[in-house]
């Protein structure tokens, strides 16, 4: 295995998250967060955070992100912006482009878009 700094986000308990859109739950809209949020769930539209976003591994996601740091174990369509760190692994699929400081993809994983590193 390998070493990637500002991993952390891999063993965040959900007591660190401040929202939660658990596996019942499809919501539709424009989600602006200044802490760390956890989608499990169905998300539709944009999503803003000054922090960390995960999506977990039976997420489904059709929406752009804008983030600190992004995390990707399920699937994403839309683009995906990390100010720090975009890591998909090898569970998670991407469907858009991306564009970050620092990028992981993990053999396995699903990516088809265009990548920026800024």
């Amino acid at each position: 295995m390998f070493d990637v700094k500002d991993t952390d986000f891999f063993e965040m308990e959900d007591e660190a998250f401040d929202t939660i859109v658990e596996d019942d739950i499809f919501f539709k809209g424009t989600i602006k967060l200044k802490k760390p949020f956890l989608i499990r769930g169905k998300l539709e539209g944009k999503i803003f955070s000054d922090s960390d976003v995960v999506v977990d591994s039976n997420a489904i996601v059709n929406s752009d992100i804008e983030a600190s740091r992004v995390l990707v174990k399920g699937k994403v369509e839309g683009k995906i912006i990390g100010k720090e760190l975009i890591f998909v692994t090898s569970t998670g699929s991407v469907d858009g482009d991306i564009a970050t400081k620092k990028v992981v993809l993990e053999p396995g994983c699903i990516f088809t878009g265009k990548c920026s590193m800024v």
